[in-house]
């Protein structure tokens, strides 16, 4: 993807590999505000970014641009991603439909916090949840960053409830403490084998979350996380019913190497057209 990388900000031209709304809104961060049509606020960790489409160009505007060329996996080649996934004519509506979406590199704290909220939830109520918990990070002028964990471990679970997390405030509590006694960045040396067994072995964390947080924290695009929306889509191509497992299994199977970007366009994709 071509963009100009200034001091304070990061210029796209080219914007048929991206589409601000298509990239928040597929359901695969939290940690946003829209303020309006093709114009957003983004965290992530203790950075800030503006995204607005402006005659005909994104303008990313923000302290730290190197962190968002990364942060918006701008030095990838999607449009050779869309030519691999491009299986049938099925996922080929699905990538025209969602043709601006790509995969965060997102901070995995918050991640694996956010997907832990996100279960039986709405994306509203997530990102407002994830927002007040930002109110316990460092207070940036405009903004709060992202907490650490220490910093986390001040909120108690009946601070959670009044957050807005429900019956999954005792997890995050739980999960918070969890998290003490692994060195997170070491995690990401392990397969995904044995990365998925050490997540599902977190508290609140299921194998749907499992494979969101090795998706979108990880960034191992191996990986389908499978919902009510994808089940759907497996029935749409393959016109069978089976276990969520044996979906995950087939999906990737099918896929291959970016099975993970096919998520996201195809759950993008059928989510939008509700039948």
């Amino acid at each position: 993807m071509k963009y100009t990388l200034e001091s304070d900000k990061i210029l796209i031209e080219d914007t048929k590999d991206f589409d601000i709304m298509h990239i928040l809104e597929c359901g695969q961060v939290f940690t946003y505000k829209k303020n309006g049509e093709y114009d957003y606020d983004v965290y992530s960790l203790d950075n800030f970014a503006n995204v607005k489409l402006v005659d005909g160009k994104y303008v990313i505007s923000t302290q730290n641009p190197k962190y968002f060329v990364t942060y918006f996996d701008l030095d990838t080649d999607y449009d050779a991603i869309k030519k691999d996934v491009a299986k049938n004519d099925y996922i080929k509506k699905a990538v025209e439909f969602g043709h601006g979406i790509r995969i965060l590199h997102q901070s995995l704290l918050e991640v694996i916090i956010g997907f832990i909220i996100s279960s039986n939830n709405n994306i509203s109520r997530i990102t407002k949840t994830m927002q007040k918990i930002r109110e316990y990070g460092e207070n940036k002028g405009s903004y709060f960053a992202f907490p650490t964990l220490e910093r986390l471990h001040d909120i108690t679970v009946q601070d959670f409830v009044n957050m807005g997390a429900g019956y999954r405030a005792p997890y995050l509590y739980k999960v918070i403490r969890q998290l003490d006694d692994i060195e997170l960045e070491k995690t990401f040396s392990y397969d995904t084998k044995t990365l998925k067994t050490w997540l599902l072995s977190l508290m609140g964390v299921g194998p749907k979350v499992a494979d969101c947080i090795l998706l979108f924290g990880y960034y191992r695009c191996d990986c389908f996380p499978v919902d009510t929306w994808i089940e759907k889509v497996y029935f749409d191509i393959f016109k069978t019913k089976q276990s969520r497992e044996k979906m995950t299994i087939d999906l990737v199977n099918y896929f291959g190497k970016n099975a993970g970007y096919a998520q996201q366009y195809l759950f993008f994709y059928r989510r939008s057209f509700v039948k």
